[in-house]
């Protein structure tokens, strides 16, 4: 029997990214293009069918299983990318329909939190687990929910946007999405950021945060400071751990997971974040379920992790 393979393509705001993935999860190659260079939907196809060809030649077309694609508001149910905010083409794209016309392969898409629930399903710390939410910790907050083996995409496939769940519901932030106290306005790297400037106009302690204009601080400008000792920086990352705790422990009511992942830029901060987390997960816990859920952090070697959650969706085609 010859060897299968799988497509992944993670397409974000700024660039594209795509690779070839055998069943075993390694990525035998991989290329990128600049998203938003086309106005026309048609022409940056035409430009991914160009460099993705080159590696599809080195397989083989007749052993390529299928394309998946992780997208921001990709519908899984219909293939369609519906007025995403940071890509060029507004409206309703029905991109892996136009895919497949294109490359002869079948595509399947989905929003990139759920490919990365997909991608460590099949590949990373949930292999073996059929019950487990994926939360994505970066720009904003997503999050892909795994309910027995299958990811839920509700009636219209946009369920699981814990990163819009209110947080905070007195006197919340501005999120993004025009609504106030939202996750995701407390828990993003924007978020960290956002609570550093709020923590450090209250603080009398001394911090090498001060070395930074209050408005330029970035969330790796508090991990920085953390990993010295700052505690100053540290308790910016408790609230934040105490937020996400505090959140978890309401996701686990609804599906009662085996494991909450973590994957993203934030998650780096290893026990900075992690142990908070618990710490106030568990404090806010419903008896049943204390001291069963676990908290981890993604196998996926980040750099792939997108084209491997991505090429997931392929193999279950």
């Amino acid at each position: 029997m010859k060897n299968q393979y799988a497509i992944g393509i993670d397409m974000g705001g700024t660039n594209t990214v795509f690779g070839i993935v055998d069943n075993d999860g390694h990525v035998l190659s991989k290329g990128s293009i600049k998203t938003g260079t086309h106005a026309d939907i048609n022409l940056y196809i035409d430009e991914l069918y160009t460099e993705l060809s080159k590696l599809i030649d080195t397989v083989g077309k007749e052993n390529i299983k299928g394309i998946g694609v992780g997208a921001p508001n990709g519908n899984y149910y219909t293939g369609d990318i519906l007025y995403a905010p940071n890509l060029p083409w507004k409206g309703e794209i029905h991109f892996a329909q136009l895919m497949t016309e294109k490359f002869g392969i079948p595509t399947a898409l989905t929003n990139d939190a759920n490919a990365a629930a997909v991608g460590e399903m099949t590949y990373g710390a949930a292999r073996g687990m059929k019950d487990f939410i994926m939360i994505t910790l970066g720009t904003g907050v997503g999050s892909g929910i795994v309910v027995n083996g299958k990811v839920v995409y509700g009636h219209d496939g946009f369920a699981g946007e814990l990163g819009h769940v209110i947080a905070v519901r007195e006197g919340g932030r501005t999120c993004g999405c025009g609504r106030k106290g939202c996750l995701e306005a407390y828990a993003s790297a924007t978020g960290v950021a956002r609570s550093a400037q709020e923590i450090m106009t209250k603080t009398t302690k001394s911090s090498l945060l001060h070395n930074t204009p209050l408005d330029k601080i970035t969330s790796k400008d508090v991990f920085d400071a953390a990993i010295s000792g700052d505690e100053v920086a540290k308790e910016i990352f408790n609230y934040t751990g105490k937020i996400l705790g505090e959140c978890f422990a309401d996701f686990v009511t609804f599906s009662a997971p085996e494991a909450i992942i973590l994957f993203g830029g934030l998650s780096k901060a290893g026990d900075l974040i992690l142990n908070p987390i618990v710490e106030h997960m568990e404090k806010n816990m419903l008896d049943i379920w204390k001291g069963k859920v676990k908290v981890l952090f993604s196998d996926l070697k980040e750099a792939d992790a997108a084209v491997l959650g991505a090429s997931a969706l392929a193999w279950e085609m």
